[in-house]
């Protein structure tokens, strides 16, 4: 790759979109789920499971039951996306009320 083209991919990528919201976390073998909010949906996953793969994810539970069951039990699906238009400045307050609200439906614990 030459520096042009080097320069021109690293511009595209800080251009790209990224999709705000929260998911969920969900362990076939107990049928555990786990809600969360990220900045970048696109890119939770990888920084999850590396983290869940390392042994040092902050949720105990989180953690035991990936430790017991492997990764092959765990699946992560996309449950809201929020827009930026109403992130804006409150987006810590909104992100935690969605992840709250989430929580309650599905009877999750936060993460």
């Amino acid at each position: 790759m030459t520096p042009d083209q080097r320069k021109a991919a690293v511009a595209a990528y800080k251009e790209r979109k990224t999709a705000a919201g929260i998911f969920a976390v969900t362990c076939a073998a107990t049928g555990e789920r786990w809600i969360g909010y990220a900045q970048d949906l696109s890119t939770i996953q990888n920084r999850l499971w590396f983290t869940l793969r390392q042994g040092g994810h902050r949720r105990g539970g989180l953690q035991a039951a990936w430790t017991a069951h492997g990764p092959e039990a765990f699946g992560l699906e996309v449950v809201e996306t929020l827009d930026e238009e109403t992130l804006g400045y409150v987006r810590d307050r909104v992100f935690m009320e969605r992840q709250t609200h989430w929580c309650a439906v599905h009877q999750a614990e936060a993460i």
